[in-house]
């Protein structure tokens, strides 16, 4: 049994998409770096750079679940739970490493709560997962990631730009919000927990307008 572990581990870690995430690792860090380079203005400029650096190594999570065999691993033993699981087990010491450096990268001086952007770094991955699980689950596709990538990207903006003022996530450290957004991103983060978790399992039944039709 262990030896069955350890193939299906090195199996599962050899159709990750690395380079995928890889690069976009890459890109969030130079983006937080950018914080060491801004001179005065640094000290309101790290956090939205913060924050677009975990937009971008979200926008690689979501491809975590591409997988061009899925429609021939579906049938075998292993459950699907199980899969999913063991992909995002193989990446989350690779996030943590990524996030520990991308925090590093900023000053400690004009460095946002660590506690509070990290429950933001968190909701977004968690997210960016769930998507693509939702997407495996609903769909046939095997490669959810750029249709999840558009429309976490699309989310962002329009929350960005258009959020409420009693739904607002992106506020700045000095805001009044502060704490009642971090509830909400503590929402967030538990809601794609369940999303994920949920659509990882593997629907007893799938329906589809071919079997709705006229026979």
């Amino acid at each position: 049994m262990p030896g069955l572990r350890a193939e299906l581990t090195v199996a599962v870690a050899r159709t990750l998409p690395w380079g995928v995430v890889g690069a976009a690792g890459a890109t969030g860090l130079l983006i937080a770096a950018l914080s060491r380079t801004a001179g005065e203005e640094g000290g309101w400029l790290a956090l939205p750079l913060l924050r677009a650096a975990i937009l971008a190594f979200a926008m690689g999570l979501v491809f975590l679940l591409d997988d061009p065999a899925r429609h021939t691993t579906s049938t075998v033993p292993t459950p699907r739970p199980l899969r999913v699981a063991l992909r995002v087990a193989l990446v989350a010491p690779a996030a943590a490493a990524w996030w520990t450096v991308a925090l590093l990268l900023v000053p400690p001086d004009i460095r946002p709560p660590v506690a509070a952007v990290t429950l933001e770094a968190g909701a977004a991955f968690a997210l960016a997962v769930a998507g693509a699980v939702a997407v495996v689950r609903c769909s046939d596709l095997t490669r959810p990631g750029p249709p999840v990538a558009a429309g976490l990207l699309t989310s962002s903006l329009l929350a960005l730009l258009f959020s409420p003022p009693w739904w607002a996530l992106f506020v700045p450290v000095d805001d009044d919000r502060w704490a009642a957004a971090h509830d909400r991103w503590a929402v967030l983060l538990a809601g794609a927990v369940v999303v994920g978790v949920v659509g990882a399992v593997e629907p007893v039944r799938r329906w589809s307008l071919r079997r709705a039709g006229p026979r």
